[in-house]
């Protein structure tokens, strides 16, 4: 069976970019755990105090769309060896311009996935500095892989909404 698609849901998934060397690492403090583990396992800071992200996101977003947008909101998740974040767990956004920037110490073996109806369509790897764009409409979610327990670091993102 054939799912009808429109046209702004095929274009989310073809319009996905991963920016390198687009902000410099940083950590935060302050974190509250989440586990409800059928969810997932991770630290978060909601609606974190953070303009030098903010005021970097809107640039990016301005030079790579053309587009001026306001941030609607923003949380940093943190991945220690052990946590993940489940594709069921993610809200599910009207329309919006998601900003994602890598703000790890390290490179980690853990990705982002974009899903839409379910598949993969982008995937951003954890790379220190990077920050990921993403169209987000009611058919796209996204989960953060497990990170292994073998793996001594941690990934930290900072992710915002713009519409």
């Amino acid at each position: 069976m054939v799912l009808p698609v429109s046209l702004e849901e095929l274009l989310a998934t073809r319009s996905a970019v991963i920016v390198a060397n687009a902000v410099t690492p940083r950590r935060f403090e302050g974190y509250q755990r989440y586990a409800l583990l059928d969810r997932g396992s991770y630290d978060v800071i909601d609606q974190p105090d953070a303009p030098d992200l903010m005021t970097r996101a809107a640039a990016l977003i301005e030079q790579q769309t053309g587009d001026r947008r306001t941030c609607v909101e923003s949380r940093v998740v943190r991945l220690v060896p052990g946590d993940y974040v489940l594709a069921h767990h993610d809200r599910i956004r009207e329309r919006g311009l998601e900003i994602v920037f890598d703000l790890s110490p390290a490179a980690a073996p853990a990705e982002l996935h974009y899903r839409q109806h379910g598949q993969v369509f982008f995937r951003m790897p954890c790379v220190p500095g990077s920050a990921a764009l993403i169209p987000r409409n009611p058919t796209v979610t996204s989960n953060h892989t497990y990170l292994s327990k073998l793996h001594t670091g941690e990934v930290v993102r900072w992710i915002a909404l713009f519409v």
